[in-house]
């Protein structure tokens, strides 16, 4: 019986999802350069000519996925310019990460990988747009924390410096989980906001 619409669809979507996990995950580890679209066909599991089907190029890859982290920064930087109390948010945000690295390395993967297209020369329009949304997220983050103050949730101190901290410990966290994986033991939330937190 012939495959449905609906059918071929699931197929590509499970296999573009196959696609970005292995290049995410190798992308981090080795590097975009060193990547090849070889490497990424086989942690795939898939064939070369399956993937150019999907991605004609490996930049091609690199750039939507680089899109997706731009838009997941875009949102929480959206959800921190609303009203909700601002511990409320950064713990919730916080949280999210920890459970994130808590559960697998896909977080820390892809991290890595939105650090790696800071460093590219000649960017295209998706790692402009997410550098753009990293400026956004810190200073959005200082605002918040700059708000938490004045309503007594949050310790007093330079708001920049606090902001660069948290991002910081976020950042050395996935890098921890990416080098040290098994042995690798997540933090708990008060740990990583005690610095912040009233």
């Amino acid at each position: 019986m012939p495959r449905t619409e609906e059918q071929y669809e699931a197929m590509r979507i499970a296999t573009r999802n196959k696609i970005h996990s292995a290049a995410i995950k190798l992308f981090a580890k080795k590097g975009f350069v060193a990547t090849s679209v070889k490497d990424i066909a086989e942690g795939a599991g898939i064939s070369i000519g399956l993937m150019y089907r999907h991605y004609k190029t490996k930049e091609d890859l690199f750039n939507e996925l680089v899109a997706y982290a731009a838009e997941g920064l875009e949102r929480i930087v959206k959800l921190f310019q609303s009203d909700d109390s601002p511990v409320e948010l950064i713990n919730q945000f916080t949280l999210e990460i920890l459970n994130d690295l808590d559960k697998d390395d896909e977080y820390a993967h892809f991290y890595m990988l939105m650090n790696q297209s800071l460093t590219i020369e000649d960017p295209s329009p998706q790692i402009k747009n997410l550098n753009k949304q990293s400026e956004a997220i810190i200073h959005q983050t200082a605002r918040l924390i700059e708000k938490g103050q004045k309503l007594g949730q949050f310790k007093q101190g330079n708001v920049m410096e606090m902001t660069l901290f948290y991002f910081a410990t976020i950042q050395g966290l996935t890098m921890l989980k990416t080098t040290k994986n098994q042995e690798f033991k997540t933090p708990s939330l008060e740990i990583v906001t005690s610095f912040l937190i009233e």
